[in-house]
């Protein structure tokens, strides 16, 4: 193990990261150790891809009609790849990591199909691509300012209002946007 696992938390971007795909990013980091990390960005929204779109180009049906399900960028690396962020009641024993009690990823077609069944988890959030993270980069980043970490908070990660998503993670560390600096500094 690292020497912080920072599995199942938020990483929230800082003002002049520098790298414009995370400008005001939240990423939910569904896998850290010392092999490196995996997170997914939580509220950017993949422009132009309906979850009905996807479907269709993966050719499952969805009886009822498509849910109301937003696709979202989840990183740079692997755009073609799909992942879900569900709630914990979800869970495909060969396929799902469960990152804590409230949240699993499923990488796998079949809870694309389970959803699409109406038999899928009470909350979803699908991303294509992901953002990773080799040894020890993660901590160099956050040792350089780049990111803020905090709990995760489940209702933030499946909120259908990303533009807030940012805002609302620097809240739970009681931070407000406007003091942060994007001068990096040491005391």
């Amino acid at each position: 193990m690292p020497e912080m696992d920072l599995s199942g938390k938020f990483l929230i971007a800082m003002p002049g990261m520098g790298d414009s795909r995370f400008e005001k990013s939240v990423i939910y980091l569904c896998a850290h150790s010392d092999d490196g990390a995996l997170g997914l960005i939580v509220n950017k929204p993949a422009p132009d891809l309906s979850f009905g779109d996807l479907l269709e180009q993966l050719q499952i049906s969805a009886p009822g009609g498509p849910p109301d399900i937003r696709v979202h960028f989840g990183g740079p690396v692997e755009h073609g790849r799909g992942f879900v962020l569900h709630s914990g009641d979800y869970s495909n024993a060969s396929s799902t990591l469960l990152v804590d009690d409230s949240i699993g990823m499923t990488a796998t077609l079949d809870i694309l199909e389970d959803i699409a069944h109406g038999k899928g988890p009470a909350a979803s959030l699908l991303a294509l691509g992901y953002s990773g993270w080799g040894p020890g980069q993660l901590e160099s980043e956050i040792g350089q300012n780049g990111w803020l970490t905090c709990d995760s908070v489940p209702d933030i990660v499946f909120d259908r209002d990303n533009d807030s998503k940012w805002e609302r993670a620097l809240a739970v560390l009681g931070i407000d946007p406007l003091s942060l600096s994007a001068a990096a500094g040491r005391a």
